[in-house]
């Protein structure tokens, strides 16, 4: 070290160059005690590690920043990370804190953090140029060359951060925040980690070393209800340790109790640095305005998560600003992006954002925003829908609020997807819908989502959906709707086996059909019954009321319809034993559907044909029917059928003796019906199987 200052002379061609007095002393050692608690986060400790050795591989200067909510656990992370490299900082280890979100302060101004360094790093106070820059330049001086750590705790932006980069390359700097450190990336070369919540095996181990193994074991449900709480939160976990220890005589139930009656106001606190809500309100504070807005509105949404465009309807704002909108909630840990481009909250984050619209956004702004994101689901799961089946009845589509610019899907195999990845939250939207009084809304996604229902399976969904719609008709005025309600549930119900409930729906909607004098309900609702008995094997019931709807479809010229009535009249009739008859009337609907491009209906009707040659002998042409029912099946997306064909058509090859491949589609069908969870299907195949 060097004592008093020294004047640096000789020949003279420049500056002089005066240096301050440091005292001299121990290197600093800054960081704070290793966090007793700490649990998991090994691929985290195990990537901070690869990134500062491919820095220093690099020759770049080894700067790492870490992002992510507040309370995730960010500090302990580096703390701990930091104890287990020492030996590569023998020069000391400096840190601070820069409030960049402290609920009971303002973020700390780069003065005084360069003049703590500068305290801990031994210069004497007197010496300490009054410059801002001048200081920041004495700091980097005295690192430069040393081996040090420097950890940036809590920054605000990375603004605020940059000031006080050493020069050189021997120092490692660790930056966190709760922002994306882009500014850092882009103009410092940093290496970026966001720091994702805890497992669920990390978060009840981590309960488990605060309550105690035996606590923890006493009441399995209680704390699995806890940590699925917290979501990997480490603030919120510790949080809920310590009410628990302030009461280790009560129940952790009665803890979990609390936390469904009353949510984040269990985890608020005097004292703001254990306070969730706090924390969670600096984070918020630090938003523009219009990300405020947005925040409050994306917590309000319905399902778990957001397209963009979705995400345009809800704010009502255009694309690029609602995405600039999002990008910022993104940077401040607020929001995560997922691969696929959509935008979800943290289940904490999102309990804030719901307190935060109700407190800060009128009730109409509130109202207009779910209004606008219901009308846009119903819109585009409509053309989703009519793009699967384009022969379905019209129903009556409003045209779209203001504000709201519906995405229909390109093509069928769009709207799948579509339907695929937003299903969790259309079926969010309807229950909104009917909480609000949309009932429309609610009656059209029933509808919009029937088709894909029926295809995926989601058997139970399509009841629910269903119930929900015959609900909300009440309420409308058209009565169609009600018909159409009851003739819909009335088959889910049949389809998950509840006969007595599917046929006192059913009639109800024949009753109301023949009340209004509504041939093509009459028709449709005598198609759906001869369904609903044919699934209760009461094959001459099915016939009579395929023969209804078969006279009433020809007499509205709808040959679509007529095709599907022919097909159950075959089918039914072929149970019977009425073989010719039946593969009469299904070759007339396959003419019709193929004619009408249908493939739905064609392969339906392939099934049916498959089934009679089948009963009659004739295997190789059953198993043609059933290969091409399952080709059209497979086109269309519908592994829910794909699954009953595959099975059927395992019978075929067994008849023809190819073992093998009844084998290899039995397999196949075992793996649909256990996705499925159909649970008879499989002890049917597993039996073909093992036979």
């Amino acid at each position: 070290m060097v004592v008093g200052s020294v004047v640096q002379a000789g020949s003279i061609g420049g500056d002089v160059h005066v240096h301050p007095a440091v005292r001299e002393q121990p290197p600093p050692r800054q960081l704070p005690p290793v966090p007793a608690r700490f649990v998991g986060r090994a691929a985290e400790l195990e990537r901070l590690t690869s990134l500062l050795d491919a820095a220093e591989a690099g020759g770049a200067a080894p700067v790492l920043a870490l992002s992510g909510a507040g309370g995730i656990g960010k500090t302990w992370l580096v703390v701990r990370w930091a104890y287990r490299h020492l030996d590569r900082f023998p020069d000391g280890q400096l840190f601070v804190d820069l409030r960049g979100f402290s609920p009971d302060s303002d973020p700390m101004e780069m003065g005084v953090a360069v003049r703590g360094f500068l305290d801990a790093l031994g210069v004497e106070p007197g010496r300490i140029p009054t410059d801002l820059h001048a200081q920041a330049a004495l700091y980097r001086s005295l690192v430069a060359g040393r081996r040090m750590l420097i950890v940036l705790d809590n920054a605000a932006t990375a603004e605020q951060a940059a000031p006080l980069l050493p020069g050189g390359r021997s120092c490692v700097v660790v930056t966190t925040s709760r922002r994306t450190p882009n500014t850092l990336v882009s103009r410092h070369g940093a290496h970026h980690l966001r720091l994702d919540p805890l497992a669920v095996d990390e978060s009840h181990e981590l309960l488990t070393g605060w309550l105690g193994a035996d606590r923890v074991a006493a009441e399995p449900d209680a704390v699995a209800e806890l940590v699925g709480f917290c979501r990997g939160f480490a603030l919120a976990l510790g949080l809920i340790a310590g009410h628990a220890h302030t009461h280790p005589g009560a129940p952790l139930a009665r803890l979990a109790g609390e936390l469904r009656e009353f949510g984040l106001d269990v985890l608020d606190d005097d004292d703001p640095a254990a306070s969730l809500p706090k924390v969670l309100s600096w984070s918020h504070r630090a938003l523009s305005a219009e990300q405020q807005r947005v925040f409050g509105l994306v917590g309000i949404a319905p399902g778990p998560d957001l397209a963009l465009p979705a995400a345009a309807d809800l704010t009502g704002l255009p694309p690029v600003r609602a995405k600039r909108a999002l990008r910022g909630l993104e940077e401040a840990s607020l929001l995560d992006q997922d691969a696929r481009g959509r935008y979800a909250m943290h289940d904490l984050v999102r309990g804030w954002a719901v307190a935060v619209a109700h407190e800060d956004l009128p009730d109409e702004e509130r109202d207009a925003a779910l209004r606008r994101v219901l009308d846009s689901y119903a819109h585009v799961a409509c053309a989703a829908d009519r793009l699967l089946a384009p022969h379905r009845l019209p129903v009556r589509l409003d045209p779209p609020v203001p504000g709201v610019r519906p995405e229909p899907p390109a093509d069928a195999a769009a709207a799948m997807a579509w339907l695929e990845v937003e299903h969790p939250n259309l079926l969010a939207a309807q229950n909104v819908a009917v909480a609000g009084g949309r009932h429309r809304v609610a009656w059209l996604l029933a509808w919009a989502l029937d088709s894909f229902h029926g295809r995926r399976g989601h058997l139970r969904d399509r009841v629910t959906t269903w119930r929900v719609a015959v609900g909300a008709a009440a309420h409308l005025p058209e009565h169609v709707l009600g018909v159409r309600a009851s003739r819909f549930l009335g088959r889910a119900l049949a389809h998950l086996g509840s006969h007595e409930e599917a046929v006192r729906h059913l009639h109800r909607a024949l009753s109301s059909a023949e009340e209004h004098r509504d041939n093509s309900e009459l028709a449709q609702t005598h198609r759906m019954l001869a369904w609903a008995w044919g699934q209760q094997d009461e094959d001459r019931l099915a016939v009579d009321h395929a023969a209804r709807a078969l006279e009433l479809f020809r007499a509205l010229d709808q040959p679509v319809w007529e095709a599907d009535a022919l097909n159950q009249f075959g089918r039914h009739a072929a149970r019977l034993g009425e073989l010719e008859d039946g593969r009469a009337h299904c070759r007339a609907a396959l003419e019709l559907y193929r004619g009408h491009h249908n493939p739905d209906g064609e392969a339906a009707t392939s099934v049916s044909l498959g089934y009679i040659e089948h009963r009659t002998g004739r295997h190789e042409r059953a198993a043609g029917h059933y290969e091409h029912a399952l080709a059209l099946y497979r086109a269309l997306g519908n592994t829910y059928m794909s699954a009953d064909v595959l099975r059927d058509l395992g019978g075929s090859y067994a008849a023809l003796g190819r073992g093998e491949e009844a084998r290899g589609v039995w397999s196949e069908a075992l793996e649909l019906y256990r996705r499925q969870g159909r649970e008879e299907e499989v002890a049917v195949v597993r039996g073909y199987l093992g036979s």
